[in-house]
């Protein structure tokens, strides 16, 4: 066969692939004739993500609607999501959702999203300050509830020492934040912060007058009491959100457990949690070192779920993450069809070692 025939045989090939390739997600997917929305996430790697991925198929497989899933290497990796994104669209979705790591990185995006009519659904931390009308919904934990449930928990063991707290010896309750930039995070701070000064109001002898919100500004507002001085509640944030400084920002916790009468430690994410139990021997100096300091952590892990099931920590608060990116695909065809969407709360559960195991908690339990 002559160069000039195998040449052009190979063109004709690849004009077909990409006009096979364009027709595929033209319009929605058309090929196989079901609407396409993708899905494109903080992270895929993690089991948290995974767990999101697996419901967001669930969905699509229910609803008849071809959905792809991705989402960036590290949560860092910022311009990685914008450039998956900016694929997703060129794929003329039906609609999107989306979780941003950077909400300003995408704006040209959500213009040309809303420009077209394309409905975009935030999932897990969503789409924070995003222009007016751009997220028609988000699938998401409410996150100050979820952290105020584990202060519900936390109340209820150290109340009493609470209650004998006075100015000469007071006592100090620490909320470790992997940083005080994120919402999710915030409304974590923030919900365990508000909802434990609540509880000490109303359930306690002490009132506003004896509370002290300290520690990182980000999580001090302007409604939380800073004058008293026999509860003291610390919101720390360590240099950073590197494994070692979130593990040296719990030693120097740690190290004033016993001046401070140190009553309990909340860790608001998995990466809190982890440097708490590299700062204790995997949670074991809690049997022995700091026996009675009450720790509760948020999400769950291999090395956090032992933890709780050792009874080093009283417990943890777990996320839907299946959930979340079942609701997220299922809002995003709602939207698409026209229909009417609102905001859903995936919910939030509290584990200990007692419930762990029940067919309710063990499946939102990833590693």
């Amino acid at each position: 066969m002559k160069l000039s025939k195998k040449i052009g045989i190979v063109s004709v090939i690849l004009v077909m692939l990409t006009v096979f390739t364009l027709s595929t997600f033209a319009g929605g997917q058309k090929e196989s004739g079901k609407p396409y929305i993708p899905v494109v996430s903080k992270g895929e790697q993690h089991d948290f993500w995974q767990q999101v991925k697996l419901g967001a198929n669930a969905a699509a497989e229910k609803l008849g609607v071809d959905i792809t899933f991705e989402g960036p290497a590290s949560e860092s990796d910022v311009q990685d999501q914008v450039e998956m994104l900016n694929s997703a669209i060129a794929k003329n979705p039906v609609a999107i959702a989306l979780a941003a790591l950077n909400t300003e990185s995408v704006l040209d995006q959500l213009a040309e999203l809303k420009s077209k009519g394309i409905p975009v659904i935030g999932f897990d931390s969503g789409v924070p300050n995003a222009p007016a009308g751009v997220i028609y919904a988000n699938a998401s934990t409410d996150n100050f509830n979820a952290a105020g449930l584990a202060a519900q928990k936390m109340f209820a063991v150290i109340s009493g020492d609470i209650e004998k707290a006075t100015a000469a010896n007071p006592v100090t309750i620490v909320v470790m934040n992997q940083d005080a930039a994120g919402e999710s995070l915030l409304s974590r701070g923030k919900g365990f912060r508000d909802t434990m000064v609540d509880l000490i109001i109303s359930k306690t002898a002490m009132s506003a007058d004896d509370i002290k919100v300290t520690g990182n500004t980000a999580f001090i507002d302007s409604n939380n009491p800073t004058g008293g001085d026999k509860v003291f509640i610390e919101m720390v944030v360590p240099a950073s959100a590197s494994a070692t400084d979130s593990a040296a920002a719990s030693t120097a916790v740690l190290n004033k457990v016993e001046e401070e009468n140190i009553l309990g430690i909340f860790c608001s994410n998995e990466g809190t949690v982890k440097g708490l139990l590299a700062a204790t021997n995997d949670g074991a100096d809690f049997a022995s070192k700091y026996k009675g300091l009450v720790a509760i952590g948020f999400d769950a892990g291999a090395a956090q779920k032992n933890a709780v099931r050792e009874g080093y920590f009283l417990g943890s608060i777990t996320q839907d993450p299946y959930s979340i990116g079942y609701l997220a695909v299922e809002l995003a065809y709602k939207a698409y069809k026209g229909e009417s969407v609102s905001d859903v709360d995936t919910g939030a559960k509290f584990y200990d070692k007692n419930n762990m195991d029940d067919a309710d908690i063990k499946g939102l339990l990833y590693d």
